[in-house]
């Protein structure tokens, strides 16, 4: 038996209200007003598509054995390296296996399911055993376009392979159609797609590629419509995804929504992330057909086995839908895209060339945040040393290689500092105290500095550090997101002594 053993899906937290576009430019394209409803999600500054793509196969991989992963597949049409493999930064950050197979998967916005059929297609035949599929996408537009509104940043991360004890989802069976429609693109050299007329895509593109691939599937698995109980395809008009459905018999009940009033959009990842949403909702014995659009379509159907209620939990679609902060400050959403190139003064002149033979070596530290733990007393320190930190030990050369990206921790001590060069200021940043031991100087992310306090649980995300454009490098590393928790002065004064 093949098929999906575990998903992940991760939506930035922050949410921009579409009506905030249409009170910021409605002057200039007043014509907004007819898409300004509910919000899409927005990278913060210092995410991207590999940032995205990290956190939704972290959130995938719970609870799953990493060392079975013995390929790994990154499909986006907007991932930050043209020619340094993605696939093989997500990977090392993950801390698989060196000698696993890695891709890329670009150039379509069926980039998503195209790559699960590879994916299943492998384990099926074979050559591996599991196959880590994500997709994610960061698109970008010009200010005040219809498009701004509609898409919306995101990524999804599904767990191929075999096994009638691992399979929440069988693989049934593939179906695509591939043709040269070009009803967008987006040149070598080029930031921004080239979009076409919206009647050409829909009537042109989605009104008969989806039904083409649709219905060659389930006549190729001899189905109908009535045996299937979630339908799941991208659709950027809400309109023409209901006629698309009822066209091909599908009722409203069967259908999976959009998303487009809650997050927009999301590319590549969009018929993943929208799968993500049907497989929390399934039951054993459900049947899913899942459909990917662009230049064709691909089409592909799961059936829900016994084993989806044993998966451990997660954070999910659901999960990252609820974790939220909804903003009306269009300005932010332009710096963070760079649309706009304020002031940043002196201070942001420093030199940010990398050195590549130092990121090389140290690149478990760096990338995958791995330190060490003594082999004699236990004790986990960040970063690794040649001497054990604790006093009462000091073994020399005791270290064996500690991952800290999901151990427990708190804040030990922090600041708010409106002098450092920072985005989104006041930079906010302290020492992390993890739990078992082990501390860790990092900026925060995802915060307000009136959030943040001593004590308060972190969690640790992969984020982009800094761009050097100059030489149009990205540099990640680890940061520290405070999790409020609602607790009484007595609570925060015991988590406080806690740490000390």
């Amino acid at each position: 038996m093949t098929g999906i053993v575990a998903y992940g899906a991760y939506i930035p937290r922050l949410r921009l209200s579409r009506l905030a576009i249409y009170q910021a430019m409605g002057w200039f394209a007043p014509a907004l007003i007819m898409v300004a409803q509910g919000e899409r999600s927005m990278c913060n500054f210092d995410e991207d598509s590999l940032t995205m793509a990290v956190a939704a196969a972290r959130d995938c991989l719970t609870g799953m054995d990493k060392k079975a992963v013995d390929a790994a597949y990154l499909c986006s049409t907007t991932l930050p390296f043209a020619d340094r493999q993605n696939a093989g930064v997500m990977t090392t950050t993950l801390n698989l296996r060196d000698d696993i197979l890695t891709a890329d998967i670009t150039s379509s916005q069926r980039a998503g399911t195209t790559g699960l059929i590879a994916a299943l297609d492998a384990v099926r035949a074979g050559s591996r055993r599991q196959v880590l599929l994500t997709a994610t996408d960061k698109r970008e537009t010009k200010a005040a376009y219809f498009y701004e509104m509609w898409f919306g940043d995101g990524a999804a991360s599904l767990l191929v392979g075999d096994g009638a004890e691992n399979v929440i989802a069988e693989f049934l069976g593939s179906y695509s159609v591939t043709h040269d429609f070009v009803d967008h693109y987006r040149g070598a050299d080029r930031h921004y797609d080239y979009m076409w007329e919206e009647r050409w895509v829909r009537e042109e593109g989605y009104a008969k590629f989806i039904p083409q691939a649709v219905q060659g599937l389930l006549k190729k698995l001899d189905l109908t419509m009535q045996d299937v109980s979630k339908l799941v395809f991208p659709c950027l008009f809400k309109a023409e995804h209901r006629t698309i459905a009822k066209g091909l018999g599908a009722a409203p009940a069967q259908l999976i929504d959009t998303m487009h009033d809650v997050c927009g959009e999301t590319g590549a990842a969009h018929p993943l992330l929208m799968l993500t949403a049907a497989l929390e909702a399934a039951k054993p014995g459900d049947l899913i057909v899942v459909a990917g659009f662009g230049q064709g379509c691909d089409a592909l159907a799961f059936r829900v086995t016994e084993n989806i209620t044993k998966l451990p939990p997660r954070q999910g679609f659901k999960g990252a839908l609820a974790d939220k902060k909804t903003t009306d400050n269009y300005m932010k959403f332009l710096k963070f895209r760079e649309l706009i190139q304020p002031e940043m003064g002196i201070r942001a002149e420093a030199p940010t060339q990398t050195a590549m033979t130092a990121l090389w070596r140290n690149r478990r530290m760096l990338t995958g945040l791995v330190g060490g733990k003594c082999r004699v007393c236990g004790t986990p320190q960040f970063p690794r040393q040649d001497y054990c930190v604790n006093p009462a030990c000091c073994a020399h050369q005791s270290q064996d290689d500690y991952e800290f990206a999901d151990v427990p921790a708190q804040i030990l001590s922090f600041t708010g500092d409106l002098l450092a060069v920072s985005v989104d200021p006041p930079a906010v940043y302290g020492t992390v105290q993890f739990a078992g031991g082990g501390r860790f100087l990092a900026d925060f992310t995802d915060c307000d500095a009136q959030e943040v306090r001593v004590g308060l649980p972190v969690k640790m995300a992969f984020r982009r550090r800094f761009t050097d454009n100059e030489r149009g490098f990205a540099g990640y590393f680890w940061k520290a997101i405070p999790q409020p928790q609602p607790q009484s002065a007595s609570t925060e004064t015991a988590a406080a002594k806690e740490v000390q």
